[in-house]
């Protein structure tokens, strides 16, 4: 399904159809066709349903992981049937398919995660034996660390799926992605906001970023030219981190960089999935080294961590 105008499209987008998946295609449309000094309707939008879209009875980790809502859209990018694709950052495996890369990023949202009860206003107000639903590995991990004493249950679908579950009693609380309620302008939902500190994001938690050939200079060049740098030396400590870890949805790890200047700053961590035992890791140093810091924390994590951390399909 396409959304455009009857004049011939200068762009086509790969979009999942989600209502946020579409806000972020639009913004990425708007952005593009300012610097392309067009009309944002002569660029396309090309909804494609996703593995993750299609499966909603289990968790996404039993099903292959991350690259289940990437993965048409990136066969769809590799055919030449669309010319970017459009993704949350968070939802992007370590490594990419050879011949795609990441043109570029939009400046992040808000990376933190949001608490939503239905009863209890904050994580530390459920009581013993309370249910939090969600189907991501880190969430419940880091959950657990935290109240070993409640209980998680899968809780899948997109953003106002889960809410409306949530309203209905599936759990008595869950939690979402500050920048998803934010951009779909349910922000009032949350009732409280987990810092970094104590509830470290998911690696890109909060970036949109495009996809394109490697090969397609042209689009790269355009997209280059709507990309955010802070976000773009954020991103490389973070899925550096990520692919030495070689990350998957079924091994909990969370990790964030800030900048302060040219100073980054990253923390990682990796959690076992019953929250009982976790290895922490820090760097800092020049945004020109990003990637190098995201790696070698990795590097750092992998050797201290046992293997058993490290869960495979």
């Amino acid at each position: 399904m396409a959304q455009s105008s009857s004049q011939q499209p200068i762009l086509r987008i790969g979009s999942r159809g989600s209502p946020l998946a579409l806000v972020q295609a639009r913004e990425v449309q708007r952005r593009l066709a300012a610097v392309a000094d067009v009309d944002a309707d002569r660029i396309e939008i090309n909804v494609i349903r996703t593995t993750g879209d299609v499966v909603q009875d289990r968790p996404l980790a039993d099903s292959g992981g991350k690259g289940l809502f990437t993965r048409e859209i990136e066969d769809a990018l590799l055919s030449g049937a669309i010319d970017l694709a459009v993704h949350s950052a968070k939802d992007m495996p370590g490594a990419l398919p050879a011949g795609l890369v990441l043109a570029g990023l939009l400046p992040r949202e808000d990376p933190r995660d949001a608490f939503i009860g239905r009863d209890a206003g904050t994580l530390g107000a459920l009581p013993p034996g309370a249910v939090l639903g969600t189907s991501s590995p880190r969430r419940q991990a880091f959950v657990l660390r935290l109240r070993p004493d409640i209980k998680v249950t899968p809780l899948r679908g997109n953003v106002e799926t889960r809410l409306r579950k949530l309203a209905d009693g599936e759990a008595d609380a869950t939690l979402l992605a500050v920048a998803g309620l934010k951009r779909l302008g349910l922000l009032s939902k949350a009732t409280a906001i987990l810092s970094p500190d104590e509830f470290l994001p998911a690696i890109g938690q909060g970036a949109i970023t495009v996809e394109t050939r490697a090969g397609d200079d042209a689009t790269r060049a355009l997209v280059a030219m709507i990309d955010d740098a802070d976000t773009a030396a954020a991103l490389a400590a973070e899925r550096a981190f990520l692919n030495v870890l070689d990350g998957s949805c079924r091994t909990p790890i969370g990790g964030h960089a800030t900048l302060e200047g040219n100073l980054l700053r990253f923390r990682g961590m990796i959690v076992k999935p019953d929250g009982s035992e976790a290895v922490e890791v820090a760097r800092e140093g020049d945004r020109a080294a990003a990637a190098e810091l995201g790696a070698d924390a990795g590097r750092e994590l992998r050797a201290r961590a046992s293997a058993d951390f490290f869960i495979r399909p």
